[in-house]
């Protein structure tokens, strides 16, 4: 049964008891929970087009750009991915409105459990869907400053001691044991006192609040059964993604014949398909 056409954006999420997510093509969104244990069927039709101009590319750069986008916008600047490089106050960003809208603003500084411990930041506004996007069960909040920099230059004095990335392989192997996030987190911070003393001396500590007993927030993900297979799908050389869908964590629809990582094929233009629920599979197959 064809459930749509059209491109690709990134999974939608909400919810942390049990994440609901939906399938986005265009406009068009498609409940994806009732689709797991059945036969997914996602074919890649060829065309791409720039999530920003509308324009056909040949290659998507920066999670569904055409090149002049990349080159232009500063949503695909370097400081995106790192935050403690902005340029704003230089007088340099590529667009003042858009850094004043998206990094001149209050953000966020956590502890994750996904693959394991890791620091991250995220603007105000983004939770729990940044924590649902990288596939943690746990996640802490540790600081609330007043920029996207001052959260980069926090996060950076951290992640001297901490890795600030997700082993998206272990992310989708199984959920990662528990932690005691609060324990880590005055590990931490003593760890990196010294740093984070001088990110408080430079911005003030008004602007950098390192916080105290923050409620530990736990997300369970729809993953009925484990796959046993992870290598990952990539529509750039195979147009066709085939198996029962066994569950989803994260971005990434895990299929008992590989995982595709829904976000990196943003603006794909794709044909989403079903069949009938498939027959559960035994757990010796899975493992």
């Amino acid at each position: 049964m064809k459930l749509g056409e059209g491109p690709l954006r990134k999974l939608r999420a909400h919810d942390t008891d049990e994440v609901q997510y939906e399938f986005v093509l265009g406009d068009q969104l498609i409940a994806a929970n009732p689709v797991i244990g059945r036969e997914l069927t996602l074919r890649y039709l060829g065309t791409i087009t720039c999530i920003h101009c509308g324009a056909v590319t040949r290659r998507s750069y920066a999670q569904g750009h055409c090149y002049p986008c990349f080159k232009k916008l500063a949503a695909c600047d370097l400081c995106v991915v790192s935050p403690d490089r902005c340029h704003y106050a230089e007088g340099t960003c590529r667009e003042p409105d858009w850094g004043e809208r998206n990094c001149m603003r209050p953000h966020l500084v956590y502890l994750a459990n996904s693959s394991g411990l890791k620091v991250g930041l995220t603007r105000d506004d983004a939770l729990p869907t940044r924590w649902i996007d990288q596939g943690a069960t746990q996640a802490m909040l540790i600081a609330r400053v007043d920029t996207r920099q001052q959260a980069g230059f926090v996060e950076k004095a951290i992640g001297v001691h901490v890795s600030d990335r997700t082993d998206w392989r272990a992310m989708v192997g199984g959920d990662a044991e528990d932690m005691d996030l609060a324990s880590e987190w005055e590990r931490l911070r003593e760890l990196s006192k010294d740093a984070l003393g001088a990110v408080q001396a430079r911005f003030g500590v008004r602007s950098i609040r390192l916080l105290d007993d923050e409620p530990v927030t736990r997300i369970h993900y729809p993953v009925p059964s484990q796959p046993r297979v992870l290598g990952a799908f990539n529509l750039e050389r195979e147009s066709l993604v085939q198996g029962v869908l066994l569950g989803i964590k994260g971005q990434y629809l895990l299929l008992d014949s590989g995982v595709l990582n829904v976000r990196r094929f943003t603006s794909f233009h794709v044909e989403l398909s079903a069949g009938e629920e498939a027959a559960s599979p035994r757990q010796s197959e899975l493992f």
